[in-house]
């Protein structure tokens, strides 16, 4: 039986790749403006010592390639070629350079220069939230976790198998609730306990904060695992409330559970097939919100009975609307998911530790300026939270064409873009920014 095909006019389609006017990832052009506007290439250089090492030289140009190269969705180093594909590296406020320099770059990282770069990332949250995108005086809820990031192969510096059984680093994230932003982050031997440099992160966390211009209450939210009298100690001594889960199980903890009266249970919604209620008691002098939760119906004959979840607190609203604001910590694993997959932290690619480290801190500043971009830009409304694979696919993927108009540099994106308006609205607003003083 003879089929004529029906795609025979795809198939007389020629392919050369021969343009040097094109610009593949043309909305990279938004988020270099921000860039640009934040001075980060003249704030890496001061800030990152790296001078007398091989690749040393300019820090700033070298990071901020890696960086635009995480945000356009690169993964490996060698994916920064995509910079210099066409017209693109003209969309970009820095010289950008080649993967071999990059690795050499990564390499020259020591555990100093890596707080240094830990240091340029908190000065452009300052610069960032000086433009607006800070929280202020209000109310300003960070939520602290952890997460594993796997590596393959067993020349990793630093990799090592922890509760997971996974090979890997075990970095410590500070996120803020509403916006997604990585406050801090310090990357971890794979090994490393959950609440390993705790209290030292927190400290350096809400010295950051408060320099950046959060004058308002800081709420931080921990999960069982960051659960610690030392912990809770020195928040109250930063003046920073919490709600701090901790692991149910323990004898004194389930007496003191079991003491609460049923009739001070306060039922709460929870999906069909369960119920749940919430209750409070104090537990070593301290708040101490219950919540339980068991199966009802054919499914109950099995678990019949109740789960109990328990949190600290020094909070004063009711214990259901504290249960409630607790459980949203939640979301964080979508930020930290979004971070991994959307700004290049599925891969660590050197064998070095504090290569890696300073790796992450690359894809901490791309998932930073991807959010400030976003939310300074508007191109997400408020209390939206950002999604890179989202704003790669609407801003920063489009193809376009750098042309000279009448002696004015024009990039000439594709007809009928779906996101053209916003596009085009949010490179004005970013562009009415002050630059940075130097």
């Amino acid at each position: 039986l003879s089929v004529k095909p029906v795609s025979r006019g795809i198939d007389r389609i020629a392919v050369t790749f021969d343009d040097p006017n094109l610009v593949a990832n043309a909305g990279l052009l938004l988020v270099a403006t921000l860039v640009s506007r934040l001075g980060l290439e003249d704030l890496c250089n001061s800030t990152i010592r790296l001078a007398g090492r091989t690749g040393g030289f300019q820090p700033g140009r070298k990071i901020l390639t890696l960086v635009h190269a995480l945000v356009a969705g690169a993964s490996h180093i060698d994916h920064a070629d995509l910079l210099r594909a066409g017209s693109t590296a003209k969309v970009l406020p820095h010289r950008v350079m080649a993967p071999s320099t990059l690795g050499t770059f990564l390499r020259a990282f020591s555990f100093g220069h890596v707080r240094q770069f830990e240091k340029v990332i908190g000065d452009s949250l300052q610069r960032a939230w000086r433009l607006g995108a800070g929280p202020g005086d209000h109310q300003l809820v960070v939520d602290i976790d952890s997460t594993i990031r796997e590596v393959f192969g067993k020349l990793k510096g630093g990799a090592a198998y922890g509760y997971t059984k996974v090979l890997g680093y075990h970095p410590i994230l500070a996120i803020r609730a509403d916006t997604g932003e990585i406050l801090h982050a310090r990357m971890r031997k794979g090994s490393a306990n959950t609440q390993r440099g705790t209290k030292r992160f927190i400290e350096e966390l809400v010295a950051r904060l408060r320099r950046a211009g959060a004058t308002g209450q800081i709420i931080m939210r921990f999960d069982s695992g960051y659960w610690s009298n030392e912990t809770i100690k020195v928040l109250g001594r930063l003046g920073v409330s919490f709600t701090m889960a901790v692991r149910t199980g323990t004898k004194a903890l389930d007496t003191r559970i079991a003491e609460i009266d049923e009739d001070d249970w306060v039922a709460i919604d929870y999906p069909t097939g369960g119920e749940a209620a919430v209750a409070e008691c104090t537990y070593k002098g301290r708040r101490l919100i219950v919540r339980r939760t068991r199966l009802t119906g054919p499914q109950a004959t099995l678990w019949p009975h109740w789960r109990h979840f328990a949190f600290l607190t020094d909070l004063e609203d009711t214990a259901v609307e504290l249960d409630a604001f607790h459980r949203r910590h939640a979301v964080v694993e979508l930020c930290i998911d979004d971070w991994k997959e959307g700004a290049g932290m599925e891969h660590c690619p050197s064998g070095e530790f504090s290569a890696n480290a300073a790796w992450m801190c690359c894809a901490v500043l791309a998932h930073n300026l991807v959010r400030w971009s976003a939310n300074l830009g508007g191109l997400v409304e408020e209390d939206t939270l950002v999604v890179a694979q989202t704003l790669r696919t609407r801003y920063f993927s489009v193809p376009a064409r750098l042309v000279n108009r009448s002696g004015t540099p024009t990039l000439r994106g594709p007809t009928h873009w779906p996101w053209a308006v916003s596009f085009t609205r949010a490179l004005t607003n970013l562009r009415a920014f002050a630059f940075a003083p130097t």
